[in-house]
């Protein structure tokens, strides 16, 4: 049974929205496409800044997790010696790592990437292997191209982690400028037919 207020999902219908809504919706999506276009931009102008400050971030998310953990180690007096001594010296570890990327930001920056771009090319050789392993039947013809391909890949990007960080950068800073000019565009476009409609 249907009603007058019934929805249809997950979509976003201007016909149904009230000014003040729409208006919010609008706002958001150049807001954040605009943020996409600046970001994108930056990281494909100056990639070596804009990785100076996520390294900066990092050492400061680190520093202060261990200062946290230790702080709640020493004054959890409930918990057993065993997690507060572990809790300790993870905080203390974590201290660490981050005032040494805090110390040494362009050193942080560039081992920052290389390991993500090697985590991630180590996920795509996991992820092509399991592909394999479970491509049984006879139609897992593109599980098996998947697993393969996914494992050259993986291999690929784990091997030459620096090329690959270039290029996942490049390929960041381009679709997040694509984006943004998409969400700007979704902005000036939604409920533009609706607001004409209306009286």
């Amino acid at each position: 049974m249907s009603t007058a207020h019934d929805t249809t999902g997950f979509t976003l219908d201007a016909h149904r929205l009230e000014h003040t809504a729409l208006r919010t919706f609008r706002i958001a999506f150049g807001i954040s496409g605009a943020a996409a276009i600046v970001i994108g931009i930056v990281l494909l102008i100056w990639p070596a800044h804009t990785l100076v400050v996520v390294a900066a971030a990092a050492g400061i998310y680190f520093a202060v997790t261990g200062i946290i953990r230790v702080v709640v180690a020493i004054t959890a007096t409930t918990t057993s010696t065993g997690h507060r001594i572990l809790s300790i010296v993870l905080g203390l570890f974590l201290l660490a790592a981050g005032i040494i990327a805090l110390r040494n930001l362009q050193v942080a920056a560039v081992t920052l990437v290389i390991v993500a771009t090697a985590v991630i090319g180590i996920g795509w050789v996991i992820e092509g292997v399991l592909a394999l392993a479970e491509s049984r039947g006879p139609r897992s013809g593109w599980s098996i191209t998947f697993g393969v391909l996914s494992i050259i890949a993986g291999i690929i990007v784990a091997v030459t982690p620096v090329w690959s960080a270039i290029w996942l950068l490049t390929f960041t800073a381009i679709s997040l400028i694509i984006l943004g000019i998409i969400a700007i565009i979704r902005a000036a476009t939604l409920g533009r037919k609706a607001r004409t409609e209306r009286p």
